[in-house]
Formats: C-alpha cells, structure tokens, sequence
C-alpha cells in the first residue's frame, strides 16, 4: 500500500524535473534537447520491468546467474558498438571484461566479504558489470584517440622496428589512468561529496550506517579492481595498431 501512495508524488516529481531538463536544453539551444528526458522514460520502462523480473528470481540462484549473463551480454554489446562493432572486438571486449568481473568477484565472495547469496550476487554482479562497462568504453576511446593524436611518435617507434605493442604502450597506459579517474575520484569523494548507491540502498534496505559503509567499501574496491584488470587487459589486446585509426 505505502507503494501505491507513493507512485503519484512520484510520477509527478519526475515529470516536473524531465519538463526542467527539456526546457533548459532547448533554451540554451543544445543539440539533441530531449536525449535526456527519453533516456529517463526508456531507463523507468526498464526499470519497471527488470523490478518485477527480479521480484520473483532473486531468490533463485540459476535464474540470478541468468539474469548476471543478460547484463553482462547487454554491457559487452553496448561498449563494443561505442569501440566500432565486429565480432572480433566484440570477443575481445566480452573476454578482457569477464575476466575483471570474475576475478573480483571470486575474492569479494570466496573472502567471505560478502555473503554468497543470490542477493548479494546480484547486486554487486551487477554493479561491477555496469562499471566495467564504462571503464571499457573510457579506456578504448581514450587509446584511440590518443594514438590518432600522437601517431608521429607510434610510427617512429615502429619504425624503429618495436612490435606494435611497445609502440603504443605509452598511449595504453595513459588510457587506463584516464579511464580509472571517474572512479577513482568517486571513491576518494565518497561520504564527502556523494553518498553512493549502495550505500543508501542498504541503509533503506534496514542495515545500520556501519554496516552498509563496510558493504560500500567492498563494492567500491571492487569496481577499482575490475575495472583495473578490464582496461589492463583491454589495451594490451587492442594495442597491436599499425596503421593510424580512422575516427570513431
């Protein structure tokens, strides 16, 4: 019931801040105004449903792994068509980004950090699914760009007769840095400038503030450490590059 009561006030508060968002942009004339406030309608249609989908699996372990493959599927798909899709790259990007997930996620369950129960499974599954995803994304984009800015120093390198890895290796390494900043400066942020997601959602979910700090640090730990291994591993798979990039 207090569900039902609470869908109005929230219908209209949406409403109000999709109109305030639609009406700045077009006032300041920014190209592709509404963006914003389809991507809201499109994320509370999925929302909506991957809610009711999850009410009545997430007790389950089969359908909670089911459920972690789609989203995996989903992010791999996503940041291999931002990267230029093939299969090829679709491949590399899936296994670079499997690879962070499940070494991550084999430490914070086999430590027993966290419990392993489909919940939490879940929940941190999908968390560090979703960052691996942007880290992915930040760290190809930034290597492409960066070796199409500085291609003069990569085809002297190669020139030189370096393997095409080690002529791109500065460009690699710069990437991941760049791509780890935004997580990097939410996690040193954390508690002074943001209270994260996981955070609040375990202090609604009726855990005291310690407990869900504790359970925050994990998922904050986690997301360095899959992102790290993702945009490692990332590179080191796309940096073969001998000719220059055409852009994205």
């Amino acid at each position: 019931m207090a569900f039902l009561d609470a869908l109005a006030p929230t219908f209209a508060a949406v409403a109000i801040l999709m109109l305030l968002t639609v009406a700045v942009l077009r006032g300041s004339r920014t190209p592709s105004y509404l963006a914003p406030a389809l991507a809201i309608l499109r994320g509370a249609a999925q929302l909506a449903l991957i809610s009711l989908v999850l009410g009545g699996i997430i007790a389950d372990s089969l359908w909670v792994v089911v459920a972690l493959l789609v989203m995996f599927t989903v992010a791999a798909v996503t940041a291999t068509r931002r990267l230029t899709w093939s299969w090829r790259r679709f491949a590399t990007v899936s296994a670079t980004m499997a690879l962070g997930i499940v070494v991550t996620l084999a430490v914070v369950f086999g430590t027993g950090a966290v419990a392993l129960e489909p919940r939490y499974v879940l929940a941190v599954g999908g968390i560090v699914i979703g960052n691996c995803m942007t880290i992915a994304v930040l760290a190809g984009h930034r290597f492409h760009e960066a070796v199409r800015e500085q291609w003069d120093q990569v085809e002297g390198w190669l020139a030189l007769g370096a393997t095409a890895p080690r002529a791109t290796l500065a460009q690699a390494r710069s990437s991941v840095h760049a791509a780890l900043i935004p997580s990097t400066d939410q996690t040193k942020t954390t508690g002074l400038v943001t209270l994260p997601g996981a955070f609040v959602g375990a202090i609604f979910g009726g855990a005291s503030p310690l407990e869900a700090g504790r359970f925050q640090v994990i998922v904050l730990a986690s997301i360095m450490a899959a992102g790290a291994i993702t945009a490692v591993a990332l590179l080191r798979s796309l940096g073969a590059v001998r000719v220059r990039p055409e852009p994205l």
